[in-house]
């Protein structure tokens, strides 16, 4: 039986939603490798990167279910608390 999921990931400068079809069981990093996603960005490493489903972070082993969207995340490029920092900083400064 095979069962319908997506499998998601975004850069800075781009995302990319494959769907795909696996079998019913599927772990979430055999959909990872399914999908292609990783020849399309070079710099996933799943040794690194985080993974989940629907924001919820996932062991690789995972069963994916119907319907999932497997996300691959990525390291924050910019520390949010500077983030924020600079955003009070340009708003003091427009007063």
């Amino acid at each position: 039986m095979f069962i319908q999921i997506e499998v998601a990931f975004a850069s800075d400068k781009n995302q990319l939603i494959i769907p795909l079809s696996v079998s019913a069981a599927c772990c979430i990093e055999e959909a990872i490798q399914h999908s292609g996603i990783l020849s399309h960005f070079p710099e996933i490493d799943l040794t690194k990167n985080k993974v989940g489903i629907f924001g919820k972070l996932r062991p690789l082993n995972t069963l994916v279910q119907a319907g999932d969207r497997v996300e691959i995340y990525r390291a924050l490029s910019i520390d949010p608390k500077k983030t924020r920092i600079n955003r009070a900083k340009k708003q003091k400064a427009l007063l």
